[in-house]
């Protein structure tokens, strides 16, 4: 010790450090047992255990303790190793670099009479001296995982943790009073006890001797426990709390509390003085256990697919255990028609269990009850949902009735929802088989024009025939079984398996104008405007790779037969779909979706070549010019449609029959001259439609006027914009284009004033103007876009009418140009795929008069047109 004078003092006070924590570093890994045992002794002692023992057994458990103790303290005696000093200095000089605390103890052992080596000596020394002043005390190393593999240490520690904040420090005096009853039955008698509340309310034991006399207020079901030392009779109970009653001088009593009342312990000796016998006294208050309550805090909501989601609020004193939810049959509000007519069987109520909370308290919570009903018989019929709650003590409390429609899925196909529909009256009672196996045949009297595949119509042929073999005498499981069936059938159905992306396209589609004819919910027309952008875009994809398969000869004449459009037209399209389905307008969002329709009949994906900016801007305002002007002629073609009906009202009332009398064939040279947009024809078609529009001979056809004008605003409003942005300025094409939409723009506008007076003549001769215009902007600009390029048309560009050979064409055989500039009809029906043209013709005009969903006036034109040829 006293070399270590030599050393810096920084360094003496961390090899001090260092020292200690040797020994706190050895103390711990030798004497580790001994204070495990003495966690486990205080905290079992803290938590009361001693009190479930007799007092020989917690003799026996106290030696036990104690040789433990013992043994422990030899066992670490012999493994302890007193540490050194020189311990201490090794393990310090370790963490310096040069070992410098070695080297200031050691001593010069040659050249001690050499001044040079001296000097070096010295310099040695004093580096080393500033090397040890920065030392730092090695913090020992308490682990002692080596030594206990199993962990016995912290089960100890965790004893020791739980009967702290569990326990109570008086439970520590009864184990003296206890292991010392000897001496006080010598020295007189004596008394202690608890009183335990239920375990489910989570209050701690209380420990009768620390509670002063007065009120006590416990819980309901609270166990009392009384133990009397001394001599037998010597002390007593006297209490109110219970109903039962027993030896009030027992040695050892237990009650539970059932009600409120008074407890009282002392001396029942008689020749006890009177301050000795006075009891120790308490006024027991009862806190009676309330019953749960459960309502529910939300209205009930249903997802797309029919899942049935219900909140409701929980609450309870100390907590509730569980819940149940029970739906049943509101027969009384049951639409008792078709297939319900007959008596339902015995269905019995469903049966479902409420979501407890995992975390948080139970004594008030919050949860949704989900589920998806939509197989179950219930499903869209008026039900009665109650649910229930329990506590600990079996106590239960019940919501108010909640009357509503049980949530299913919704099918939009009508076959998918007849079929559900027969599935739904064979679950509610088989007497409606034969019923249901009848109205299942008539469904399927033509497959070819309902079912889309033979699967389908096997399957439904497989449960027609069990259903006429079994009748009404089929077993509850050969019911299941066909209802199961009708289920998977109508899934089938309803979501299909198509593999092909073209009829997955018009399936979505076709879903969706079901939905809105049928007023589906928001989240119902969000999922399946979803589920037409998905199908549109595997569509797409599918047509691109088809395109780049086929080459750019096959893209040529496809491009023949189709009308083209990039991915984000049509995804700004559908948005404008959802968009007025969201706000209600659900005609506007039809008119449009028939607009998609068509669209998507006739499509190609356009796609960029990357030369140069032909592909560009230029590319897209010529999309974008080519889409007006066929919404421009889509508006004319209804505008024209609309003079027709009224010439037809005209000549079935004979109004103006006397102006007309002098030629019988009037009627007929005025639509001729309407769809030559000759002047002489325009004339009394334009007085007839001035006539019914003053004077109300064709009520209803002004919302449609209405509509017109609306539409032939926005159209001009749409042109102007495009206009505005045309590119090719500073060229002479470039001008010439802006200076023909101008045009059509006036002309537009023109048009917007006679349809706002109801003038659809005067309309219809300027929406013609415009056209006209929009043809020549396009040609226009399809030359500016050429000279752009060096003067060569380049891929996708418009070209002049009839200039190039190589041009696409439309299905009635006319030029359309890659610009998709619209030919004034020269060579119609001429080359040699004439023959196929006309047939091509021929098969969609009777295509569109099968479809009962167009218009009765369209109907009729395409059967005169079919007769005549």
């Amino acid at each position: 010790m006293t070399a270590n004078l030599a050393l810096p003092k920084a360094t003496r006070k961390a090899l001090r450090l260092t020292w200690l924590g040797l020994w706190t570093e050895r103390i711990t890994r030798a004497f580790w047992p001994v204070w495990s045992v003495v966690f486990v002794a205080v905290g079992a002692a803290l938590l009361g255990a001693h009190q479930a023992l007799s007092e020989i057994t917690i003799a026996v458990v106290g030696v036990g303790f104690f040789l433990c103790i013992l043994a422990a303290i030899l066992h670490g005696a012999r493994q302890f190793e007193r540490p050194k000093w020189a311990e201490a200095q090794t393990r310090l000089d370790k963490t310096l670099s040069g070992r410098p605390i070695s080297s200031l103890l050691d001593a010069q052992a040659i050249g001690t009479r050499d001044p040079a080596s001296q000097a070096v000596w010295e310099i040695h020394q004093n580096r080393m001296r500033a090397q040890a002043q920065t030392a730092k005390a090695v913090e020992p190393d308490l682990r002692v995982s080596r030594f206990d593999p199993f962990g016995l240490r912290f089960v100890a520690l965790l004893v020791l943790s739980v009967g702290v904040l569990f326990g109570s420090f008086g439970q520590l005096s009864s184990v003296t009073k206890i292991t010392q009853a000897t001496d006080e039955l010598a020295m007189g008698p004596s008394w202690e006890g608890w009183v335990t509340p239920p375990v489910y309310t989570g209050r701690p034991t209380i420990y009768l001797p620390d509670v002063p006399a007065g009120p006590l207020r416990v819980p309901e079901g609270s166990e009392v426990t009384v133990r009397l030392y001394g001599e037998l009779g010597s002390l007593g109970v006297m209490q109110s709390v219970t109903r039962s009653q027993a030896d009030p001088n027992a040695a050892e009593q237990r009650f539970v509390i059932e009600k409120s009342g008074a407890l009282a312990i002392g001396m029942a000796d008689q020749n006890a003085t009177k301050a000795d016998r006075a009891p120790q006294q308490w006024s027991v208050i009862m806190e009676p256990d309330q019953a749960p309550s459960i309502i529910a805090s939300a209205p009930v909501r249903s997802e797309a697919d029919g899942t049935l989601l219900q909140q409701f609020l929980a609450q309870d004193d100390y907590g509730v255990v569980a819940g149940s939810g029970v739906i049943s049959l509101d027969l009384l509000n049951v639409d008792r028609a078709h297939g319900l007519l007959a008596e339902p069987e015995n269905h019995p109520q469903i049966t479902l269990q409420l979501p407890m909370t995992i975390t948080g308290d139970r004594a008030q919570f919050e949860e949704t009850l989900t589920e998806n009903f939509s197989e179950h018989v219930f499903a869209n019929l008026p039900v009665v949902l109650q649910m229930q709650v329990e506590d600990s003590l079996g106590q239960t409390g019940q919501s108010a009735p909640i009357k509503m429609t049980l949530p299913g899925r919704r099918f939009f196909d009508p076959l998918a929802s007849a079929i559900i529909e027969q599935r739904r009256d064979l679950l509610w009672t088989r007497e409606n088989a034969t019923r249901v196996e009848r109205l299942l045949r008539a469904i399927s009297w033509l497959p070819d024009d309902i079912f889309r595949g033979e699967g389908t119509y096997l399957s439904l042929s497989f449960i027609i025939r069990d259903l006429a073999n079994l009748g009404r005498q089929m077993s509850d499981e050969k019911r299941d079984e066909i209802a199961q069936a009708l289920w998977e059938l109508a899934i089938e159905l309803e979501d299909g398996d198509l593999e092909d992306a073209r009829q997955r396209l018009a399936r979505a589609q076709e879903r969706l104008n079901e939905a809105m004819r049928n007023g589906a919910s928001q989240e119902e027309i969000a999922e399946l405007m979803q589920e037409l952008r998905d199908a549109s875009q595997d569509y797409l994809r599918q047509l691109a790779q088809e395109q780049q398969r086929n080459g750019e000869a096959g893209d040529q004449q496809q491009a023949g037969n189709s009308q083209e459009i990039t991915p984000d037209q049509l995804q700004q399209m559908m948005d404008e779909i959802q968009q007025l389905m969201e706000e209600g307008r659900m005609a506007e969002a039809q008119e449009r979706m028939a607009q998609l329709n068509r669209m998507l009949e006739n499509m190609r994906v356009a796609q960029g070549s990357g030369e140069g900016g032909s592909q560009g801007e230029g590319q897209q305002a010529m999309e974008d010019l080519a889409e007006t002007l066929r919404d421009q002629q889509d508006l004319s073609d209804e505008a024209f449609r609309q003079l027709q009906e009224q010439f037809e009202q005209s000549e079935q009332q004979g109004q103006q029959g006397q102006q007309q009398g002098q030629d019988g064939q009037q009627g007929e040279g005025g639509q001729q001259g309407n769809q030559s947009g000759q002047q002489q024809g325009q004339q009394p078609g334009e007085q007839s439609g001035g006539q019914s529009g003053g004077q109300g001979g064709a009520e209803g056809l002004g919302d449609l006027e209405g509509s017109l004008q609306n539409r032939q605003q926005a159209l001009r409003q749409e042109l102007d914009a495009q206009r505005r942005n045309l590119p090719g300025a500073g060229t002479q094409a470039g001008d010439d284009a802006r200076d023909a939409l101008g045009r059509a723009e006036g002309a537009m506008e023109n048009a917007d004033e006679a349809l706002g007076e109801g003038d659809l003549a005067e309309a219809i001769d300027q929406q013609s103007r415009a056209i006209q215009a929009l043809r020549d902007g396009l040609r226009d600009l399809g030359e500016a876009m050429a000279q752009a390029n060096d003067g060569a048309p380049q891929e996708g560009q418009g070209t002049p009418s009839g200039q190039n050979g190589g041009a696409s064409r439309d299905p009635l055989g006319r030029d359309r140009g890659q610009g998709r500039a619209i030919s004034d009809g020269e060579g119609l029906l001429q080359g040699d795929d004439a023959n196929r043209r006309a047939q091509d013709l021929l098969d969609e005009i009777r295509r569109r008069s099968g479809d009962a969903e167009r218009p009765e006036l369209e109907l009729e034109y395409l059967k005169r047109l079919l007769e005549r040829f």
